[in-house]
């Protein structure tokens, strides 16, 4: 690794809502830059103003904050190499496009659009199978490098609209060394004469983020396996500036696949199959649809994180649950893998559940608090507490605090209804007789608490000549309308006596 102290970019472009994979590359960065004592800078890449999204940018640095993502420069923060939008440093990618032309490394290129499909129809028909501007088409083009001077001075004196296009060398190797990878080595006869700075004045991605990287002091460049493509003309680019020397590090994530493995996850995976594929909510401004997201389907950012860390990276070790700075110590770029790594919807929920249970009673009952004050329910300080206690009972089956109301409504409200498939196979010709029995028992018990209870009621049964284990769901779905919940005798002591007693009278006028 380079002497140079460790900078790295998260560089996104305000196309749209930020994809979870996106997500995990910022955080891939910032692991290794927090990892090495660097900086991770944020830079927003809209050189393609025609695919600016109102928003989009305000949408990635919300993102990155709910995740923890701290950033440390850039876009939101500034530093000392502003401004970080690419659109605002326009003026200062022409000079590096003109350098390139005058050391015989890119050209001039006047063609139209009408010639440009004309070259790709003259190659179709002569079975070409990848038709591109390159090293064997350019010498039939309209470009600095068929025409004179003279030609190529009047045509730009005239107005005439032109694009810089980097000149390939022909019949070469580009070797380069990604940190996941190993050595990479293209053909230089599989390359095309990409377009680095177009005729609305504007840079393209491939020389912007080469220059911006250049001149921001980027020591490593870690991106999706998207980019790996681009990557040897990146490579050729900072030949040709002369800048090999602070050439940065290469290292190319794997994709994150659908959950059965087969491609690159997308929106239309989560739509399907019922889970969000981005941090936030989105509403497009363009057509209102809405993208649901992690944060507002109940997920704790803490648990988003430590997923996506896992998706494409292991610890080497059993340890599954991370904290930000635990990641931070165990990250390396050498366990990160080659291959895509499939997502799985199970698995994010499980990690909620994990993060879940961490919370404490009174961190969830804050979370639930609104849901119960939604529902009409009275709230006194005495409540606030009992709330908490409630928590305490249903937080280890559940994935989401949105699942605290179904699970444990009957804490507040009592059933109107009971499980049916219970009534009908328990409520036996003796059962009525026994919970009443049960009810009175229960009345006159001073010790309420839960094991009290538990013996109370196992002892009624035994003298009732009953087996206790075969009347406990049925007590279960009395008190709570349901036929499994959280430990019932615990239940019951929350409740508390009156409210026991007159579910148990309730249920014994109903079920008569």
């Amino acid at each position: 690794m380079s002497d140079r102290p460790v900078r790295v970019r998260f560089a996104p472009s305000p196309t749209g809502p930020l994809h979870i994979g996106g997500v995990r590359t910022a955080l891939y960065n910032y692991l290794f830059a927090k990892k090495h004592n660097g900086t991770f800078l944020l830079r927003v890449e809209d050189t393609d103003q025609n695919r600016f999204v109102p928003g989009a940018e305000e949408y990635i640095v919300e993102a990155l904050r709910w995740c923890g993502i701290q950033v440390e420069e850039g876009i939101g923060v500034g530093g000392p190499h502003e401004p970080y939008r690419q659109s605002e440093r326009k003026a200062m990618y022409r000079q590096y496009a003109e350098k390139l032309v005058e050391r015989g490394h890119a050209y001039y290129a006047f063609d139209t659009s009408e010639e440009l499909e004309a070259m790709r129809k003259r190659l179709e028909a002569a079975k070409v199978a990848a038709p591109q501007y390159n090293a064997v088409t350019r010498g039939t083009m309209k470009n600095s490098l068929t025409l004179s001077e003279d030609e190529v001075k009047k045509l730009m004196d005239s107005g005439m609209p032109y694009v810089i296009r980097m000149k390939i060398p022909r019949n070469e190797e580009v070797r380069f060394h990604d940190v996941i990878r190993g050595w990479v080595v293209v053909h230089t006869q599989s390359l095309d004469d990409k377009v680095l700075f177009k005729s609305d004045g504007m840079p393209t991605y491939h020389l912007a983020n080469v220059v911006d990287d250049y001149l921001m002091k980027i020591t490593h460049v870690i991106r999706g396996e998207e980019w790996l493509p681009s990557a040897p003309l990146h490579v050729l680019l900072y030949r040709s500036m002369g800048w090999e020397e602070v050439m940065p590090e290469f290292a190319h994530l794997p994709l994150l696949l659908r959950p059965d493995g087969n491609g690159k996850l997308s929106k239309r995976d989560g739509d399907r199959l019922g889970f969000p594929v981005f941090p936030l909510d989105w509403k497009d401004p363009a057509t209102g649809e809405q993208s649901s997201g992690y944060r507002e389907r109940g997920y704790f950012p803490e648990a988003v994180v430590n997923l996506l860390a896992f998706l494409g990276w292991n610890p080497g070790t059993t340890q599954e649950l991370f904290s930000m700075e635990e990641l931070i110590g165990a990250f390396s770029l050498d366990r990160v893998s080659k291959h895509g790594a499939k997502f799985d919807p199970d698995k994010a929920k499980w990690y909620n559940q994990q993060y879940l249970r961490k919370k404490t009673d009174t961190e969830l009952a804050a979370l639930f608090m609104p849901t119960v004050k939604d529902k009409g329910v009275h709230i006194s300080l005495t409540t606030e507490n009992y709330v908490e206690r409630v928590c305490s009972l249903i937080k280890e089956k559940a994935h989401f605090v949105s699942e605290f109301w179904d699970m444990g409504s009957f804490f507040f409200i009592a059933p109107e209804k009971y499980d049916e498939g219970v009534i009908v196979k328990k409520w036996k010709d003796g059962a009525p007789a026994f919970f009443a029995k049960v009810k009175d028992v229960l009345a006159n018990t001073t010790d309420f608490s839960s094991a009290n209870v538990e013996a109370v009621f196992k002892k009624t049964a035994e003298e009732s000549g009953i087996a206790p284990g075969s009347v406990m769901q049925l007590f279960r779905v009395i008190i709570t309308g349901l036929s499994a919940g959280p430990i019932l005798f615990d239940t019951i002591e929350a409740l508390g006596k009156d409210e026991v007693v007159k579910r148990l009278d309730r249920a014994l006028q109903i079920l008569k």
